[in-house]
């Protein structure tokens, strides 16, 4: 007996439904409840459950049909019923091969069932990966990165790729436990929602089509070859059952997995590479930081996917690339190898030149992470070490390294690390950087000195001022809070970062759509800096973290932003309405060496002061050290920026639309003061902070701006903080 499943009432005035996913293939087995398939209406997305248990003897609707509420979509049967009798029929018709082995036969046989295949995941054969459904109207999604490879193996929910939609990035998990058979779709190809992307096989499965291939093979062998008897292509299958294995699974074996551009965050398609943290021949760990990445968003390192040596690095400095792309190879240390030699090779032969082995350069490296072999070529001693193992081949080898710079040679990573930008002004001005001393740390070749070559200068006077020899008059400037690494931006025209163009583009934004004056009230801090100091070290000792007095101001200020809901809030010049937000998610200014992060405290109305601190502390270290997630730079209805941390008395902060205030926190000074006391007033040294709060007018007028850092600044000088502190 046979069960129609219909399309179901899903809500209210509900009458139709789209199919966006059918969970369950023809001939598969479904339990009662077992979810069945996934239907989209304008209301809700959710899976439709079996009515009964019994095997999935027809599908009558597609993916992305629109089907009337109480139409039939499927039919079910009992259990034990079967409709494979076609197949039946079919494998009776199929060809039998008397020589086959009898898993061809086996896999022959499977192959005729046409209502077989959806049950890819048993005995043998494959199941299908579908572009699986994201979101509500969401019909196609773009493969980013594939996780898993072919031949790899993989368990039930085990990531196997990343997908980007344009609500979205997610991992796609895998539907089965097996062997990746086939990849039907590569990295930034755009597939439907229920496309095959992807066969999935058991041990059985990798197999059979391993042994498809061995056939092809052994045929075509023995039409070139008479002698080859057929017994003998047992032994063949077998030798050529590994071949694909060993192909397929390049993370291993001697060769190498590639690094693709992540994905770092919804709708981002592509990342610019700042640095990179590692080079040729280095060996990594598996989440190790590979490279550094700049978004539109977020910058952030990048992990290593496998442990192995780096092979290859196909994208340089500065390059933006596209996500999904390939930008480095890693090999393990058959694959370094096998790099290495077929690299070595042409020289050694022909005796060209002295390249120096990669255990050299390692063991170089190991005792200075700037030094390098030429640096020890350099030494007397290790000259006179070398020179009986010199060659005359490879004394010769280093007569081009003493030619003009004006001549580019190949210098096959024989001198100090040298940046992209570097390297590639070397090649522009034809300078070869064997024959310039770098002026930088641990002699590493900068810009300045790669110009002063191409300019017939030299680094000498660099190298003086670097040794503290100079007699410049510069000496005698002040280096307090100088950033030295910054004297290479004078006389420069450079690309600014993504962090500086998304800075400079919201700033003019904000003074463009946002009417911004700013309020300034003054407050004494005095309490709560006697409250912090008498009870710092017993809460350092209990919550590992710092109770800064920026805590407290973003304490005070969530606080506040409940009590002045209008402050909270965003205006919409278009549509004329005004949005209170139910949560105080406040961004934390933060200075980084690639410019200004303002990562968010989310829902801060509902945390401690102990947990704003933290949160305060992390968020700041991971904007450092670049390990933000682009969540953590959104969703800011408020920010708190900290003008003080140089000394600064008072700011006019530029507020972020839509974002409707910021509050600057200024030093905090001990300065004499009127106090009055019993009516008596007095001149008193307190702790002293201006606090400029920067608004929109079109969100917030002057006397609510008002109210609201009275009300801060009344909770900053009442400090009853004592129970905040939880020690």
């Amino acid at each position: 007996m046979a069960y129609s499943v219909e399309m179901p009432e899903l809500g209210e005035s509900v009458t139709e439904g789209t199919i966006t996913q059918w969970l369950k293939e023809v001939g598969d087995t479904v339990e009662a409840d077992e979810p069945l398939l996934e239907v989209s209406t304008d209301k809700v997305d959710t899976e439709i459950p079996s009515p009964a248990a019994g095997v999935l003897l027809e599908i009558k609707a597609e993916e992305d049909d629109t089907i009337d509420v109480g139409t039939v979509i499927a039919i079910i049967g009992e259990e034990g019923e079967d409709s494979g009798s076609a197949s039946s029929e079919d494998k009776d018709d199929a060809p039998a091969e008397d020589e086959a082995p009898a898993e061809d036969a086996k896999e022959t046989e499977t192959e005729a069932k046409p209502k077989a295949e959806p049950k890819k995941g048993s005995g043998g054969t494959a199941t299908d990966v579908q572009m699986p459904e994201l979101g509500e109207s969401v019909t196609e999604g773009t493969i980013t990165q594939w996780l898993k490879q072919v031949g790899d193996e993989v368990e039930v929910d085990e990531p196997l790729l990343e997908v980007s939609t344009d609500k979205v990035d997610t991992e796609i998990p895998s539907p089965v436990a097996g062997t990746i058979v086939e990849i039907l779709a590569d990295e930034d190809d755009t597939i439907d929602v229920g496309a095959v992307i992807a066969r999935i096989g058991d041990g059985n499965a990798a197999t059979d089509n391993e042994a498809e291939d061995s056939d092809t093979s052994s045929e075509s062998s023995e039409s070139s070859d008479e002698k080859e008897e057929p017994k003998k292509e047992e032994p063949k299958k077998d030798e050529k059952q590994e071949a694909p294995k060993a192909e397929a699974k390049k993370s291993s074996g001697g060769s190498a997995t590639d690094v693709q551009m992540p994905e770092l965050g919804e709708s981002v398609t592509e990342g610019t590479i700042t640095q990179w943290l590692k080079q040729v021949g280095d060996e990594v760990e598996v989440d190790e930081p590979l490279l550094e990445v700049s978004t539109d968003k977020v910058d952030t390192e990048i992990p290593s996917p496998v442990a192995g040596t780096i092979v290859e690095i196909l994208a340089d400095e500065d390059d933006t690339i596209d996500v999904g792309a390939v930008i480095a190879r890693i090999g393990d240390a058959d694959a370094a190898s096998e790099e290495a030699t077929e690299a070595t090779e042409p020289a050694e032969s022909e005796e060209e030149r002295d390249v120096p082995s990669e255990e050299a350069i390692e063991e170089a490296e190991s005792k200075d992470e700037n030094a390098t072999v030429d640096e020890a070529k350099k030494d007397p001693k290790a000259e006179e070490a070398e020179e009986p193992k010199k060659s005359p081949a490879a004394e010769k080898s280093e007569e081009p390294k003493k030619s003009s710079a004006t001549e580019k040679i190949d210098n096959n990573g024989n001198v100090p690390y040298v940046t992209p930008l570097v390297r590639k002004l070397a090649d522009k001005h034809g300078v070869d950087l064997n024959s310039i001393e770098g002026t930088g740390v641990g002699g590493r070749i900068r810009k300045q000195d790669v110009l002063a070559a191409a300019e017939g200068g030299s680094a000498e006077g660099s190298a003086e001022q670097a040794s503290g020899k100079s007699t410049d008059a510069r000496a005698n400037w002040s280096t307090k809070s100088v950033d030295p690494e910054k004297a290479e931006l004078i006389g420069t025209t450079q690309k600014v970062n993504r962090i500086r163009q998304i800075t400079a583009e919201k700033m003019v934004e904000s003074l463009q759509t946002s009417a911004q004056l700013t309020h300034v009230q003054e407050v004494d801090m005095s309490k709560v800096w006697d409250l912090r100091k008498s009870n710092k070290q017993a809460f350092v000792d209990k919550h590992g973290a710092n109770p800064t007095f920026l805590g407290f101001i973003v304490k005070a200020a969530a606080e506040a932003l409940v009590s002045h809901p209008n402050v909270n809030a965003s205006y919409n010049a278009e549509t004329k309405e005004m949005t209170y937000h139910a949560d105080v998610n406040i961004g934390i200014a933060v200075d980084t060496p690639q410019g200004l992060l303002v990562p968010v405290v989310k829902k801060a109305q509902d945390k401690s002061l102990v947990e704003i601190v933290k949160d305060i502390a992390d968020l700041a270290d991971r904007a450092r050290n670049r390990k933000l997630r682009p969540d953590d730079l959104t969703g800011g209805t408020f920010t708190v920026s900290n003008i003080g941390s140089e000394g600064a008395l008072l700011d006019t902060p530029v507020l972020t639309p839509p974002q409707a205030g910021i509050l600057g926190t200024a030093a905090i000074e001990k300065r004499p003061v009127v106090v009055t006391e019993d009516g008596a007033d007095a001149i008193a040294i307190r702790y002293m902070c201006y606090l400029p709060f920067t608004y929109d007018h079109q969100v917030v007028d002057g006397a609510d701006a008002g109210r609201f850092i009275t009300t801060i600044k009344d909770r900053l000088e009442t400090a009853d903080f004592a129970a905040d502190l939880e020690v």
